[in-house]
């Protein structure tokens, strides 16, 4: 079962793994293995024994839990390893086979295997590769008496950490089965900081996304503070902000508009008129008709409006509508006189809605009108004050669902809040 040479197929193994009275030139045992542990190292002769120091009585506790697996047809090889790395306070494990080193591997956890190259029953190279590929992080030294460098190579090649040359001393071995421990620990650490780490990153993306979220509510409570000063000042229209906004919301969201752009839709149909804060009372709260003059002032709120509102960063994308709302789809409204598709579609939606509100609510000059009343005057100005788009959806709506939401909002049900999306109902 040869891999790489022939003399890896002739099975030519000595009978002894280790001498601790080896006194043969050193020249020959290190020229291979142990120049080649050096170099994958960064140099340092990291198989010597190591001096005793502060980080002893941690190894110790390392080799108690550490369990090794040896892999080798030859019994009196896999005994004297396992005898040495016993003595040395770890659990060791033996296989004769790769097919049983395997089952040994799936019987239970191992934190290190060394495995001979040359075995009867298939070879050290393929259970590398087995283990390389179930088992990534689980440290791999090849043990063999072939004094070639390309094999030794080609085993760090296909995943190996290191790789052993018999005949070894003892402390060759304890060293380096000390450093792939070493090693294998290093990784774990690294992979238990990295869990621990993404576990800390979600928690405190929860935390922030829990933060966002009341401070959004902050934001929220203080626009319906805000459109409940506008109704005081404007008595005339009380409750109209409310009402406006959840027949926006509904209408965007029987159009299919996404909730995130419904949201902020939902804000700039809230503060459609905060600019008539800006508006003298006289003007705001006169009887009867406005003079030229006085129209031209009280035209001047969706731009005060848009002044005040795009300076507060998550009102500023809501600041278009405000800005917007007077518009008409063919061109004739104010302040730009902006025409089809320049209209923001949250403009184009609240126009309706707005229109709805109005012709179904009470004013100082008449009595509200029915839901059927406004139907037949939306769908009358369609294409000219109102996109056909939306009022075909807008039509779609049963007059129902109106009287639920204007019911809810005026306390006739429960409290109603025009920011809780799942307080508003569908179309």
């Amino acid at each position: 079962m040869g891999f790489g040479s022939p003399a890896e197929g002739a099975k030519q193994k000595p009978n002894i793994i280790y001498t601790p009275a080896d006194h043969r030139p050193a020249e020959r045992r290190r020229e291979m293995g142990l120049a080649l542990n050096a170099a994958n190292r960064g140099g340092n002769d990291s198989t010597m024994p190591q001096a005793a120091g502060a980080d002893e009585p941690e190894r110790a506790r390392q080799r108690r839990a550490s369990r090794v697996l040896v892999v080798d047809d030859e019994a009196p090889v896999r005994s004297m390893i396992s005898a040495t790395l016993e003595r040395q306070g770890y659990e060791v494990r033996q296989a004769s086979s790769g097919s049983q080193a395997m089952e040994l591997l799936e019987q239970g956890p191992i934190d290190l295997v060394l495995t001979d190259i040359v075995m009867q029953d298939g070879n050290g190279i393929a259970l590398l590769e087995r283990i390389h590929q179930d088992q990534p992080h689980l440290p791999v030294v090849m043990v063999s008496a072939i004094h070639d460098i390309s094999v030794a190579i080609d085993s760090m090649r296909r995943g190996a950490y290191d790789y052993l040359l018999k005949p070894f001393e003892r402390e060759h071995l304890v060293a380096t089965v000390q450093r792939a421990l070493d090693h294998r620990h290093a990784l774990q650490e690294s992979h238990n900081y990295q869990q621990n780490l993404e576990q800390v990153v979600r928690a405190r993306t929860e935390m922030l996304r829990q933060a966002m979220e009341d401070l959004e509510h902050s934001y929220d409570v203080t626009l319906e503070a805000l459109g409940d000063a506008l109704d005081l000042k404007d008595s005339e229209t009380e409750g109209h902000s409310k009402r406006v906004t959840a027949y926006t919301i509904a209408l965007a969201r029987a159009m299919g508009i996404p909730p995130a752009e419904i949201k902020i839709i939902a804000r700039g149909a809230f503060l459609h008129d905060i600019g008539k804060m800006a508006i003298p009372d006289e003007i705001l709260r006169k009887p009867g008709k406005l003079t030229s003059e006085e129209e031209e002032v009280m035209r001047d709120h969706c731009t005060r409006g848009y002044h005040i509102l795009r300076k507060i960063p998550f009102l500023s994308e809501a600041a278009a509508i405000v800005y917007t709302h007077q518009e008409h789809y063919d061109g004739n409204g104010y302040p730009s006189r902006l025409r089809g598709n320049e209209i923001p579609i949250g403009a184009r939606i609240f126009a309706v809605a707005d229109a709805m509100d109005a012709i179904t609510s009470d004013r100082p000059y008449r009595k509200a009108r029915s839901f059927d009343a406004a139907r037949e005057e939306v769908l009358r100005c369609s294409g000219t004050q109102f996109d056909p788009a939306v009022v075909e959806v807008f039509l779609k709506i049963p007059n129902e669902l109106w009287h639920e939401l204007r019911a809810e909002i005026n306390g006739e049900s429960h409290r109603f809040s025009n920011f809780d999306f799942s307080g508003t109902k569908r179309a």
